[in-house]
């Protein structure tokens, strides 16, 4: 039986540069690798009196946040008053909150009870590919969210023509096939590194900028690259945020009455409040990472960002929505 390779520490070079991390190979393997076949994810904190407390606390939020997310699927889908496009990507996006956490907390709550910061490389690469495309989606979800309430608002009239149910999963199609292509892109950008310098991760999830900061070789186009992407996606959906949203404020001012500006801006409301908290919370995580040297204060950044931001989704759009809670109250009546 093959026994598997062992990683060992090799002494610094003459000139300052890093080695790679090189692989004791037994006698019947004549392979050289040169990549690293695990990392180790450092989490939140190394002491392991607070171990438990972390491990109560997130597995809390996770399941706050998986109810939360099912219950306004199960809401939407057994409402017929609910049918409509707004709640159609609102379920959408509840789905695509379930998956984003999905990606992180369950790993990280499995480290702590079983005492391993363990992950294979393959298992790093995969994780990292569901979070950016479940938190692509987010992204480009509450950009069709944001058109939607544009059209409600500004073309009342022809609002059922065009946000038809072909439209309406179009949009959602390519919002899944957009984030895909962009986890994509940073996989290649992470499968281009062969050489290691280090195989702690200092959060509890792999992150593509985290990996790139422990490569061996010269990682500035790859940084280029990678932020370029990640700017210009951004700039889209956000441009795409505002303009909706001129035209919505635009439209709402004409109206004469304040009963029928409150009314009208009413329903925007839960939606406004949700792309704050996620363009908000994304921007420090990132600002967080490029700017601060603590790699503690970069995790607990990123706690907001991949757990804090939906697990209040689903509060924001059930306390601020009363089709929600009235839909919420017949389901949970039929079930009991």
């Amino acid at each position: 039986m093959q026994t598997a390779p062992r990683l060992t520490a090799q002494p610094p070079l003459a000139n300052g540069g890093c080695r790679c991390p090189r692989y004791i190979q037994p006698q019947n393997l004549t392979q050289n690798l040169t990549s690293v076949s695990e990392f180790f994810l450092l989490g939140l904190s190394d002491d392991a009196e607070l171990q438990p407390l972390l491990c109560v606390l997130f597995l809390y939020m996770y399941l706050v946040t998986m109810l939360g997310n099912l219950l306004i699927i199960l809401a939407v889908t057994s409402d017929p008053h609910l049918h409509t496009p707004m709640y159609f990507f609102l379920s959408n996006l509840s789905l695509a909150d379930i998956g984003f956490v999905s990606t992180t907390v369950p790993k990280m709550i499995v480290n702590i009870l079983t005492h391993s910061r363990v992950i294979s490389y393959g298992g790093c690469l995969t994780q990292m590919s569901f979070l950016i495309l479940f938190g692509c989606m987010d992204g480009m979800l509450l950009s069709m969210m944001a058109y939607d309430r544009f059209v409600a608002i500004c073309h009342p009239l022809h609002y059922p023509v065009i946000m038809n149910p072909h439209l309406c999963f179009s949009l959602v199609f390519v919002s899944f096939f957009g984030s895909l292509m962009d986890s994509q892109v940073h996989n290649l950008i992470v499968l281009q590194l062969t050489c290691f310098k280090d195989v702690e991760i200092y959060n509890y999830f792999c992150d593509p900028s985290l990996l790139l900061k422990l490569a061996c070789s010269d990682t500035f186009t790859n940084n280029i690259i990678l932020y370029f992407s990640g700017a210009i996606f951004a700039f889209v959906l956000v441009s795409g945020i505002f303009f909706s949203y001129y035209k919505i404020i635009s439209s709402i001012l004409r109206v004469p009455s304040s009963g029928g500006r409150y009314k009208a801006f009413s329903t925007c409301g839960s939606h406004l409040t949700v792309v704050c908290l996620y363009y908000g919370t994304g921007l420090g995580m990132y600002l967080s990472s490029a700017i601060s040297q603590s790699p503690r204060k970069d995790s607990l950044a990123s706690v907001i960002y991949t757990v804090v931001t939906p697990m209040l989704n689903p509060f924001i759009y059930s306390l601020r929505n009363r089709d929600i809670k009235r839909a919420l109250c017949r389901f949970l009546n039929k079930t009991i």
